[in-house]
């Protein structure tokens, strides 16, 4: 079973590790739960430079890692299939790996669902009304259900960068910005 399109841009040991958790999820009804937990864990992620540098980083030992991850799903009140997860990655010193399996899974389980995913970077985190107005005018366009994972990047300073499979609309204010200052240079 083809588990994402090649459009989707994930590593194999992204998809490997997202496929494996998401058919032990299937297997035992807890993907919503996991997915929910995910959600979670990129939000922190997004949230915590601290985190993120931990997570990127290489200096700290497999021992140091499972031991952060674990606490840290302790205190986020993670389930065990994720928190088995985290740990798991930990060890096997694949934590740097981590945003790319959460995607990887975000498409996995959206495939599973009938529906496609939707990529999208935002300024600022969005409220929900705007994610419900974002999902119907995407599905007015694609014709499908569609499921949106957010990330939030002040360096696009407004607007949003939506993917969906290969292709991709940019209505940031920095690309708009950058735009503006190619014609300038252009004209003058």
């Amino acid at each position: 079973m083809p588990v994402a399109d090649t459009s989707q841009h994930i590593s194999g040991v992204a998809e490997r590790y997202a496929s494996s958790l998401f058919e032990l999820a299937l297997e035992e009804g807890a993907v919503p739960t996991v997915t929910a937990d995910l959600d979670r864990f990129q939000a922190m992620l997004d949230d915590s430079a601290d985190l993120k540098r931990f997570v990127l980083s290489p200096v700290f030992s497999s021992e140091e890692q499972v031991g952060a991850i674990e606490a840290l799903a302790t205190k986020a009140g993670f389930g065990a299939f994720v928190t088995n997860f985290l740990k798991l990655v930990a060890k096997n010193r694949r934590l740097f790996a981590l945003p790319g399996m959460i995607k990887a899974f975000r498409i996995i389980a959206a495939q599973h669902r009938g529906e496609i995913s939707a990529e999208v970077t935002s300024a600022h985190a969005l409220t929900q009304a705007q994610e419900d107005e974002l999902k119907a005018a995407l599905k007015g366009v694609t014709g499908k259900d569609v499921a949106i994972a957010v990330t939030v990047d002040p360096s696009i300073l407004g607007g949003l960068i939506v993917k969906v499979g290969s292709r991709q609309i940019d209505t940031s204010l920095r690309t708009k910005l950058s735009t503006l200052k190619l014609a300038l240079k252009e004209v003058g």
